[in-house]
């Protein structure tokens, strides 16, 4: 981005294409696995488990599955974490990618696992 004013920051980050907002959907990795694959952050995929970091204390900590990535939102659902509606009923709480630590990758996509194992190869 070429523009220092939050505004046009915030306007090109709403206006931005869906593959480079896929880009932006990464959360940090725990430190074994950051040791494991020389990298810092990662791209949130469903079936990755993470932690929340950031947020409510009811939320805060809590641990789980990544059901469903919003890429238009930038939001994760997690498995677990609810909040309840007025009539009573839980439904599912959306978090910010950038408020969760992944504790575990999901590497059932063989491209993803070939990008994490050159990262891996090419830092030793």
């Amino acid at each position: 981005m070429m523009s220092k004013k939050a505004r046009k920051q915030r306007k090109a980050l709403y206006n931005a294409p869906n593959h480079v907002r896929s880009a932006m959907i990464s959360s940090h990795l725990d430190e074994p696995l950051r040791k494991e694959y020389k990298m810092r952050a990662v791209r949130v995929i469903k079936g990755d488990t993470v932690r929340v970091m950031r947020g409510d204390e009811d939320v805060l900590g809590q641990e789980g599955k990544v059901q469903e990535v919003e890429t238009k939102t930038g939001h994760i659902i997690i498995e677990g974490v609810t909040i309840a509606k007025a009539d009573g009923t839980q439904t599912a709480r959306p978090i910010h990618s950038s408020n969760v630590l992944v504790t575990k990758l999901n590497l059932t996509d063989p491209r993803r696992k070939d990008k994490l194992t050159q990262a891996k190869e090419v830092s030793q």
